[in-house]
């Protein structure tokens, strides 16, 4: 395959030459050059070429909710949106928290062929933060997980949590910490403050993220662990984080989204679909999330991409379970949230979205640039085009998606994955799995 004419990360128009699924040659590629000698041209002209996209917080639902997603509609939504690589986090039925669980998640992802799926295992039995899960067993099983998380759960026993950081630092894994003290969130329903009060919905204090991520800083620091944070909601977590970093703490941290873009406002409409752990936040968080993330204290951008059945949004507030799509629509986002289409740096844009993602989860093979001997894992978007939000029209086999209707900057033209296209003109290629 010849991409012709792509602005690699926004540096400049170059040619890629690939072959078995890997980079040969990166400039100036006459399609009558020898080595190209019946290549497939892909004609990149107006493109930018990023790394594949690597997600460190997808649910695929797969075992046990297929009903609202599985590993291949998922994988074939994250292909769509950019994405080469996805985590898959634990919280499925059953949970994975064992060896046998995440050697099926990833077999499944091998199966389908859209995206390569790394297993997240759980931290404690049964997400229950009572005992720890079977760490070591899925270190070295097949899937050989290196990140491990209860997210859905905080691990809020301090105990187990200092226990499971010493345990992942002697194989160089990663806790992730979906951080939220669970006493002070008993019946929250939306972020606490003068919305929540008008509305009388109970509210979620930010106090309630905030004072995990400092403690769990703190445990990182006592044990010379790695944490991970994942979906970062609020100004106070940034500055805690930015501390921690200053100090030399071994501590990343990722922002959703829908934090970068969508504020508690959203919840006078009483709409379910804007119900999501943690919450949206205040104008104020959202603006300080941004700044964080351009300048890098916040790592990554993660779609926690939560896909749920109808019969789990389409009702009251209250009851509705919480979580919203994203895989197809996070790099449309985060490029609104760096700026926009004119004024976004693609190389940040990708250091966010793919290079720094995949070392936090250890794929190797991810988050890189084309160059010679590198995997052919990349995405060809068009910056000058738009695209409105239509649910149906999605891969995922859920439709909770905040952004119907909204026209979205960027659109994804091109997914490949070892030199393979996923995507291809814009629409999924059907048959990928070898």
């Amino acid at each position: 395959m010849l991409i012709k004419g792509a602005d690699i990360v926004g540096k400049g128009r170059q040619d890629v030459l690939v072959r078995d699924g890997r980079v040969v040659e990166v400039g100036a590629v006459s399609a009558k050059d020898a080595a190209a000698k019946d290549a497939e041209v892909v004609d990149a002209d107006g493109l930018v070429l990023l790394p594949g996209l690597v997600d460190l917080h997808t649910h695929l639902r797969e075992p046990g909710r297929e009903d609202a997603e599985t590993v291949l509609s998922g994988t074939r939504a994250a292909a769509k949106g950019g994405y080469t690589a996805v985590c898959a986090m634990a919280n499925s039925y059953p949970v994975a928290d064992t060896a046998g669980v995440v050697e099926q998640v990833a077999a499944l992802g091998r199966a389908a062929g859209y995206a390569d799926v790394q297993p997240i295992g759980a931290v404690s039995v049964g997400l229950e933060g009572k005992r720890l899960a079977e760490i070591g067993a899925m270190a070295q099983s097949a899937a050989q997980v290196r990140m491990f998380s209860d997210d859905g759960h905080c691990v809020h026993d301090p105990v187990l949590m200092r226990r499971a950081l010493e345990y992942v630092k002697t194989f160089g894994g990663l806790i992730a910490q979906h951080a939220e003290e669970p006493r002070l969130t008993e019946g929250a329903q939306m972020n606490e403050g003068a919305v929540s009060a008008e509305l009388g919905l109970p509210g979620w204090p930010s106090v309630a993220e905030e004072a995990i991520i400092a403690r769990d800083v703190l445990l990182a620091e006592y044990t010379g662990a790695r944490v991970h944070f994942c979906h970062v909601s609020t100004a106070r977590s940034v500055e805690i984080i930015r501390e921690a970093k200053a100090r030399g703490a071994k501590v990343t941290a990722e922002v959703c989204p829908h934090h970068l873009l969508l504020t508690d406002e959203a919840a006078r409409s009483y709409d379910p679909v804007y119900k999501v752990n943690p919450p949206l936040r205040r104008e104020a968080d959202v603006e300080v999330l941004r700044a964080a993330l351009a300048e890098g204290v916040i790592d990554a951008v993660a779609t926690d991409h939560a896909p749920h059945a109808p019969q789990d949004k389409e009702c009251e507030w209250a009851a509705a379970r919480p979580g919203m799509l994203g895989l197809e629509t996070a790099l449309s986002i985060s490029v609104l949230a760096l700026g926009g289409p004119a004024a976004v740096d693609w190389d940040v844009l990708a250091e966010r979205t793919s290079r720094t993602p995949a070392r936090i989860a250890g794929l190797e093979a991810h988050g890189r640039d084309p160059q010679p001997g590198a995997e052919a894992n990349f995405t060809l978007v068009d910056p000058s085009a738009t695209w409105t939000v239509v649910p149906e029209g999605l891969a995922s086999l859920s439709r909770n998606t905040p952004y119907a209707g909204m026209e979205l900057p960027v659109t994804v033209q091109a997914t490949f994955l070892r030199g393979r296209a996923t995507v291809l003109n814009g629409k999924i290629a059907e048959e990928t799995s070898e």
